[in-house]
């Protein structure tokens, strides 16, 4: 038994002694993803025209609410016609078959709507899934080209996370930091009052990158 803890305390020395190695000869670098996702001026850019998007689905859903409640006004009156008793019975028919048929009509408004919303809202998901990781392909090739430049054997995303939602990157002294020199090369050619991120058309209360450490 105790021949075996001494064997496996050398193994775990040796393992020790291996890792140091490794370690003395990589060049590690970090990166921040998320940072340079959010102040890269086509994010601002994506995140302004899904906004207008988003804002043009909500002003026709607001038409057709509009309308909906309009056809529904019209049924209430058709329906205090029809069991109106100071008219005549064929008048109350009348309103009775009106009353029916625009009833119809406010069913297939509620269906039509709530596949519009639905059919909207999965369209403008998958636009923005797409520019989000079109963009963030991009500044993938961007760190790369700039770790092989530098010899970088490897780059560490500090603002990534692990399942328990712990950070990845413990601890880093921000010595071989490359984001914002990155940043700066990603927003050279931001034409003219792209990075203003206070403008209305540019602020948005969904979160375009929620899963960039996937």
């Amino acid at each position: 038994m105790k021949k075996l803890k001494q064997i496996c305390l050398l193994s775990m020395v040796f393992a020790c002694l291996g890792m140091s190695g490794w370690a003395a000869e990589q060049k590690i670098a970090t990166f921040n993803l998320r940072k340079a996702f959010d102040g890269y001026y086509k994010t601002i850019q994506s995140t302004a025209a899904l906004k207008q998007e988003r804002d043009e689905v909500g002003k026709e859903l607001q038409q057709m609410a509009d309308n909906g409640q309009k056809h529904e006004t019209e049924y209430r009156k058709l329906i205090d016609k029809a069991n109106d008793q100071a008219i005549s019975a064929e008048e109350r028919d009348k309103s009775k078959k009106a009353a029916a048929d625009k009833y119809a009509e406010l069913e297939n408004d509620k269906q039509y709507i709530n596949t519009f919303d639905r059919e909207a809202t999965a369209r403008l998901r998958e636009k923005e899934r797409q520019r989000r990781d079109d963009i963030v392909k991009e500044i993938m090739g961007v760190v790369e080209a700039h770790a092989k430049t530098a010899g970088y054997t490897m780059v560490l995303d500090p603002s990534g996370e692990s399942a328990n939602m712990a950070p990845v990157v413990l601890y880093t002294n921000g010595q071989d930091d490359m984001t914002d020199n990155i940043i700066k090369e990603l927003n050279a050619a931001a034409p003219p009052g792209s990075l203003d991120t206070n403008t209305p058309a540019a602020t948005s209360t969904t979160n375009v990158t929620p899963s960039l450490s996937k």
